[in-house]
């Protein structure tokens, strides 16, 4: 069974911002007719731009889990709370369901999206066949799941939003959650600056 003839076999090229399909005139500053976008067989630098925003995004995950990002004061008690101590709180305080959601949202969506764009680079770099269509979907999995990182910033915001009882109790975000908030928009940007068309033809096409 033959393969089917890909976009650029057939001297098509598609608009990576408004998804238009053109012809590919092949001149260097070609722009999309309809939104004026130029226009990239596959998007610029796209291995480069990826490592460095997710080698970013891990420099700025230490300190995200090492500094507190919330401090709570009461009466005659001061505490600071780093991701994991504030998932352990919440486990030991009858809260078993909210810790495995924060836990899972702070440490594993990371992680995971971590290993998943490095194993997403290093494939595609090596122009390797394995598992294409897995890829493909790990690649949309990781950009559904990227949002939900956020929910440790979300929850902070709202406690400090919510919980304000004048002198009695008082909610503050501390470092730590500026430093998970660059994290999770870093690899965001890292998802969208990765061309996932560059799974299916290697290192040949970063251009």
């Amino acid at each position: 069974m033959n393969p089917l003839p890909r976009a650029g076999e057939l001297g098509l090229i598609g608009c990576h911002v408004c998804g238009l399909v053109c012809r590919d005139i092949k001149v260097p500053d070609a722009a999309c007719p309809r939104c004026g976008s130029a226009l990239h067989r596959r998007k610029a630098a796209s291995y480069t731009r990826t490592w460095a925003l997710l080698l970013a995004a891990f420099f700025f995950y230490i300190p995200a889990n090492v500094l507190p990002i919330m401090r709570t004061v009461s009466v005659g008690d001061v505490d600071d709370n780093t991701i994991l101590s504030g998932i352990i709180e919440l486990w030991v305080k009858g809260s078993p369901d909210l810790a495995i959601i924060v836990f899972t949202a702070s440490i594993v969506v990371p992680v995971l999206k971590f290993f998943a764009l490095g194993l997403l680079l290093i494939s595609s770099q090596r122009g390797s066949q394995w598992a294409q269509r897995q890829r493909g979907r790990l690649y949309r999995l990781v950009e559904f799941i990227g949002y939900w990182s956020m929910l440790d910033v979300f929850v902070v915001a709202l406690l400090t939003a919510l919980v304000q009882f004048g002198f009695f109790s008082q909610v503050e975000p501390l470092p730590g959650v500026v430093f998970f908030g660059l994290t999770v928009v870093i690899t965001m940007v890292a998802s969208m600056t990765f061309d996932p068309r560059l799974i299916w033809d290697g290192r040949d096409f970063d251009d």
